[in-house]
């Protein structure tokens, strides 16, 4: 093995290097181009950037609705940027905190010519920064600058659309006010990922179903209380059914506002108070309704030693899911709790658009 990064490591040098606003490469063997996020580009590299090329801003399809722009790539759409157009018009159309204000950012020329792979994997990669999907790519025809990190596509995309694997890193005795007999259980992922955890409650055996939920973090409501959700009463009411019933597993997953991180949440709270429910505001931002990906519950549950469950859940794509990858959930138990004037249309969303059962 030599001493220089694998692509693993590399996807998380070009993470890095997006959320600083510094460009990548990305590579196919009929070319490559410079790809930044969006949201972080600066004045400068937009001007260095103009002087290797013509400029296009990759949106989602989602996001191309909302700005009535041409999508002829199916799930994204590759914008031209005008060469006067400021560094403003780049995050305004990547952004839309101030759409309603400023609702004119057309008329806008979409690209149909060429192969959309390369933008395709930017929005990809910007996404699993936690950053806005969006990016600016220029295509590259001489040699690209050798302290930039690249990637090709055939080692990105399957590293992006796999399941990490998951590696006990410590664990110890918790106590918790809702359940005394805790053991916190810390596990890293190898594609150099935020880490999850599992909170064991009792001594649960291994040879029947034992009760688990797979509770993704919510800063706003498991830690401030916050009344827009029920995701802090139902982490409560989880601990506290477990403790009960004297044994259980809650997985706690660090995927933040349904999996965009939560600097975005807040972007998709800001237009929920302009009156879009959450999976409007959710394709307004380039996002689709939901971007969890509930295999590493499963494999967090193999890791543990556990086969069969009986799920905590309202969300029947989490039973659908732990089945596909091989966990047999006996039964889904409902969790039907901490409803309010407060998140009466958040739950009400849920149900209609997100198929909860509540």
């Amino acid at each position: 093995m030599t001493l220089g990064p694998t692509p693993t490591e590399r996807l998380n040098r070009a993470r890095a290097d997006l959320r600083m606003g510094v460009p990548v490469v990305l590579r196919t063997p009929s070319g490559s181009a410079l790809a930044v996020a969006a949201e972080t580009l600066g004045a400068d590299r937009l001007a260095a950037l103009r002087a290797v090329g013509r400029l296009t801003l990759v949106v989602t399809v989602h996001r191309a609705e909302t700005l009535k722009a041409r999508a002829y790539d199916g799930d994204v759409a590759r914008l031209v940027v005008p060469q006067d157009a400021p560094l403003g018009w780049i995050h305004a159309v990547a952004d839309p905190a101030d759409d309603l204000t400023m609702p004119m950012k057309g008329p806008f020329q979409s690209e149909r010519d060429g192969p959309a792979d390369l933008h395709r994997a930017a929005v990809a990669l910007a996404k699993s920064a936690h950053l806005l999907p969006a990016a600016v790519l220029v295509p590259l025809s001489a040699a690209a600058p050798a302290d930039l990190t690249a990637l090709t596509l055939e080692e990105l995309q399957p590293l992006l659309a796999g399941a990490a694997l998951l590696w006990p890193v410590a664990n110890a005795r918790v106590p918790m006010a809702l359940a005394e007999a805790g053991r916190l259980h810390i596990f890293r992922p190898d594609d150099g990922g935020e880490e999850h955890y599992a909170i064991e409650v009792g001594q649960p055996p291994r040879n029947r179903p034992v009760l688990a939920r797979l509770h993704s973090a919510c800063f706003t409501g498991d830690v401030l209380g916050s009344l827009k959700c029920d995701c802090g009463p139902q982490l409560h009411a989880a601990l506290s059914r477990m403790n009960d019933e004297g044994a259980g597993v809650l997985l706690y997953l660090n995927q933040e506002g349904r999996g965009i991180g939560l600097a975005n949440k807040m972007r998709a709270y800001s237009l929920q108070d302009q009156g879009f429910d959450t999976v409007e505001a959710n394709h307004r931002l380039g996002f689709e309704d939901d971007e969890r990906d509930f295999r590493i519950g499963a494999r967090l549950l193999g890791r543990l030693g556990f086969s069969q469950v009986r799920l905590l859940t309202n969300n029947p794509a989490k039973v659908r899911m732990l089945e596909s990858c091989g966990i047999e959930v006996t039964e889904r138990v409902p969790l039907k709790v901490g409803q309010s004037r407060h998140n009466s249309a958040y739950l009400a969303t849920k149900a209609a658009k997100s198929g909860h059962l509540l």
